[in-house]
């Protein structure tokens, strides 16, 4: 095995067991807080935790399979079952991250109506969306055959056809299905979280108005104080500015790659090399083992739910622990 076989490996390994160990942690705090369950965004954050887990149980090890192997993983209906997960599940992930901008865009521009606005019931119906639009192109590619192994992403997904009538069609499928979820997905969230990045800058600034106007006034402050209220200003817009880079950010880098790999493909006749696929392929994957943190456990009610769960576990190992548990208080 050549290094960068190895190398390939070893962040596939890397990628699953982060992927695996977050996302059950996620489900783990859905499940025990109520206050998690009983919000609109956490059904979007339980339908992409469910994907992920599927695709890092699936998908993911029969990759790591096929790069150390250099062959097919398992048969070939077995494969275009995986095939038909890979691209079931990536697809409806993209979608579940639209929701959940849209729901942060209502949230943050329109916080008087938000609940008037996104119910339990909208929130079904988007993920009833989701799941039809992912089983459309999912059925339509394992209907003609177009899923199977693919030898430069050493894995079990979409795959072309060899007739020149198949290639054709392949290839304005592939383009239309990228473009109805990696393009339609992209744009959602630009637009949605840059909308949410300009209430956030104006708020801070109206802020940073008051906080100005306050320091003028207390002429007897210290001026610690005064350079630590200063302090605090800049990093509230930085930190508004940082999440939604990092909301924008880990999309386009995990998916941008094999989506542009995958196009290019459709139009050249000369082989890539296997090991710029699978780094693709791998990019893409680790946007399950980001999404956890991103949306969920940096979030300080996650964080809080997991401190809570700890704590639950050390009083009942505890030989003097009450075994009282208190109810969690979600801000």
């Amino acid at each position: 095995m050549h290094t960068a076989e190895l190398a390939l490996s070893l962040l596939l390994v890397v990628i699953i067991v982060v992927s695996l160990l977050s996302n059950v942690l996620v489900l783990i705090c859905f499940l025990y807080n109520a206050e998690i369950r009983k919000q609109v965004p956490g059904l979007f954050i339980l339908n992409l935790t469910f994907c992920n887990l599927l695709l890092s149980a699936s998908s993911m090890p029969l990759t790591l399979f096929g790069v150390l192997s250099n062959a097919h993983p398992g048969g070939h209906i077995f494969c275009q079952v995986v095939g038909f997960l890979d691209t079931f599940l990536t697809t409806n992930s993209m979608l579940s991250m639209a929701a959940l901008s849209i729901d942060r865009w209502v949230a943050v521009v329109f916080p008087l109506s938000y609940h008037s606005r996104i119910r339990h019931r909208d929130a079904v119906i988007a993920l009833a969306y989701t799941w039809v639009h992912s089983l459309s192109f999912s059925v339509v590619a394992a209907c003609l055959s177009w899923v199977g192994y693919h030898q430069l992403y050493a894995s079990c997904t979409l795959c072309n056809g060899r007739a020149v009538n198949a290639k054709t069609q392949f290839a304005i499928y592939t383009v239309v299905q990228h473009s109805l979820t990696f393009l339609l997905v992209s744009v959602v969230l630009c637009v949605t979280y840059l909308k949410v990045l300009k209430v956030a800058r104006f708020h801070c600034k109206r802020i940073d108005v008051i906080t100005m106007q306050t320091l003028v006034l207390l002429v007897d402050i210290h001026p610690s104080v005064r350079q630590r209220c200063l302090e605090e200003q800049k990093r509230r817009r930085q930190r508004a500015t940082r999440k939604i880079s990092t909301f924008i950010g880990t999309f386009v880098i995990c998916f941008t790659p094999y989506v542009i790999t995958r196009i290019v493909e459709l139009f050249v006749t000369e082989p890539f090399n296997p090991n710029w696929g699978v780094l693709c392929k791998s990019l893409a994957y680790s946007k399950a083992a980001c999404d956890p943190f991103v949306y969920s456990l940096l979030r300080h009610q996650y964080r809080k739910t997991c401190s809570d769960i700890i704590n639950r576990l050390l009083k009942r190992s505890s030989p003097n622990g009450s075994g009282h548990h208190e109810n969690i208080i979600t801000l």
